[in-house]
């Protein structure tokens, strides 16, 4: 076990834990355990099957299995970590302040794979800021069953802190994804690399819920969603400016443009959406519109997806 207590000295072979193994948890933790890390993953609903038969991993950099998993039922059970990873839904947030404790030691570094904006705040009040980072995952990736997972496309990580810039620890995480086949790099501003994923998530994520349960060929196969589409990218990177996050030319049209191949991929909230589970409004579509309005950015396309999300996840019919 190596508890490293100092800020920067952040050890070479970390001892991990993964909150929230669902498709992304488990494959970036995965990735991690195939290459000789001590991953402990945080399960419930596949934690006796994981326990009994192990990850599958289906995946376009390469298929491989794990037959045996650190999976565990509490963050008790785990117990101290060098390095935690965040990769529950946003909408279970709260549940942090009790999963956290019993996994941190003074030199613990948090970091939050989680989509959308204010996650890294959150985190700042559970533990110290300066023990906090940002992981922002371009991937697709799907949960096929339990314990399977099917990887499809992209897989990069950008790293970036919380509070300052850079630091040795930031160096060596991202030089650590990078020997584990999980392409990373570190970015002088969390906060634009944040803006640049939700020039897709905004789009994809929101017409994939509001037209009903969408793939994104189909909503790329349609003209008036496809012409939404690139009304939302362009005022997300407009909401981005109008915060001082100048994201590169043409990125919106590059988001776009990398969709197809894809294939007709299911986006993670409409999966969520359809499948009546909580899906994460607020940090994808509500946190955004809110800085974006306050910083006098227009953005009546977002606004309005924003309204058709809430109104499309409460008339849900949930079970009893």
């Amino acid at each position: 076990m190596s508890l490293s207590s100092s800020i920067d000295g952040f050890p070479a072979r970390p001892r991990i834990a993964v909150i929230g193994s669902g498709a992304m948890g488990c494959y970036y933790g995965a990735r991690l355990a195939q290459h000789g890390h001590e991953v402990n993953f945080l399960m419930r609903a596949d934690l006796a099957h994981v326990r009994a038969h192990g990850l599958q991993l289906k995946s376009c950099a390469g298929d491989f299995s794990l037959p045996t998993v650190q999976a565990y039922g509490s963050t008790a059970e785990i117990g101290p970590c060098d390095l935690i990873l965040i990769a529950i839904k946003t909408t279970a947030n709260a549940a942090l302040a009790s999963l956290l404790p019993p996994l941190l030691h003074p030199g613990t570094v948090i970091v939050t794979l989680q989509n959308g904006l204010g996650n890294e705040a959150h985190l700042a009040s559970l533990h110290r800021p300066d023990q906090v980072l940002g992981g922002v995952c371009f991937v697709c990736i799907n949960r096929m069953g339990p314990g399977v997972i099917d990887h499809i496309a992209d897989g990069d990580v950008a790293l970036g802190e919380f509070t300052g810039s850079p630091r040795p620890r930031t160096e060596r995480i991202s030089a650590m994804l990078n020997a584990c086949l999980i392409p990373s790099r570190v970015e002088p501003s969390l906060a634009v690399v944040r803006w640049k994923k939700l020039v897709w998530n905004i789009p994809f994520n929101g017409l994939a819920i509001s037209a009903g349960g969408v793939t994104t060929a189909e909503i790329l196969g349609d003209p008036v969603l496809a012409a939404k589409t690139r009304v939302l990218a362009e005022e997300s990177v407009a909401a981005a400016a109008a915060l001082g996050l100048a994201l590169p030319e043409g990125w919106a049209d590059y988001q776009i443009s990398r969709t197809p191949a894809m294939g007709p991929y299911r986006p993670s909230s409409m999966i969520d959406f359809v499948e009546n589970r909580p899906v994460e409004v607020e940090a994808i579509w509500g946190e955004p519109v809110r800085q974006a309005l306050a910083a006098g950015a227009r953005i009546p396309r977002m606004v309005e997806l924003y309204q058709e999300i809430q109104t499309a996840v409460a008339g849900r019919k949930l079970p009893a």
